[in-house]
């Protein structure tokens, strides 16, 4: 059994790694007690209690698919090819009414400023069905940049097809590339869910990006994103 096909509540996942094969000292990037299986990359994303799912686990090394999209802002279009010089490049779908978003926001936009200066780029992207969720149509994510503090570009994918090519499944979904565009690290911000109790650090991320920018591979296991569905239009749905 892959580690995210085990329905667990929403409010802390926990992981299957146990004592003895765990390696010594913190570390972020491992699960917890218990066994899984190395590579979860062929799993869909399993929906768990209180209607939360997994990330899709992409293979790692994966490139990053092309893209160009408006901003949330109406400042014009974005691309990939702009972040050509960046030596590291996080691409993050989010949505604004999600709670799992709402519970990282601010964290992650004070993330996404602290490492901006040290080199990684940031892109959000938000591709949900606006008809069936209003809120997160352009307007409401201009709102929720400012009430977060995003300073990178927050783009639209009104087509879901960028999405699609990025096997996005949750909000929040995190993808990490390195300089040659490949996929280093995707999964969690940190461990912390909404009623936790728990404030978020970005604990998990900042460690692979701190690895990716010197130079380093992210050691998996990745523990999985859990956050809302992709709200898909009908057809878009990945199969």
């Amino acid at each position: 059994m892959c580690h995210q096909d085990v329905l667990e509540s929403p409010i802390r996942m926990v992981g299957r790694f146990s004592a003895a094969t765990r390696p010594p000292g913190p570390d972020p990037l491992w699960a917890r007690p218990g066994k899984r299986p190395r590579s979860c990359e062929n799993a869909k994303p399993t929906r768990l209690l209180g209607m939360a799912v997994n990330s899709f686990m992409v293979p790692l090394g994966t490139p990053a698919p092309d893209f160009s999209l408006p901003r949330a802002d109406g400042g014009g279009e974005v691309a990939l090819k702009d972040f050509a010089d960046a030596p590291a490049l996080l691409v993050v779908f989010l949505s604004n009414h999600c709670p799992y978003v709402k519970h990282v926001e601010s964290a992650f936009g004070k993330f996404a400023s602290e490492y901006a200066a040290r080199g990684l780029a940031t892109v959000a992207i938000c591709a949900n069905d606006v008809t069936n969720y209003p809120d997160d149509a352009a307007p409401r994510l201009v709102e929720q940049a400012a009430r977060a503090g995003f300073t990178f570009p927050y783009l639209v994918d009104q087509s879901q097809q960028v999405a699609r090519a990025y096997r996005a499944a949750c909000t929040p979904d995190f993808f990490l590339y390195d300089s040659a565009r490949r996929l280093v690290y995707r999964g969690q911000f940190d461990d912390s869910r909404p009623s936790s109790g728990t404030a978020p650090t970005g604990a998990s991320l900042r460690a692979a990006v701190d690895l990716v920018l010197a130079g380093e591979p992210v050691p998996e296991p990745h523990h999985p994103s859990v956050g809302c569905s992709i709200k898909w239009k009908p057809g878009n749905e990945p199969e």
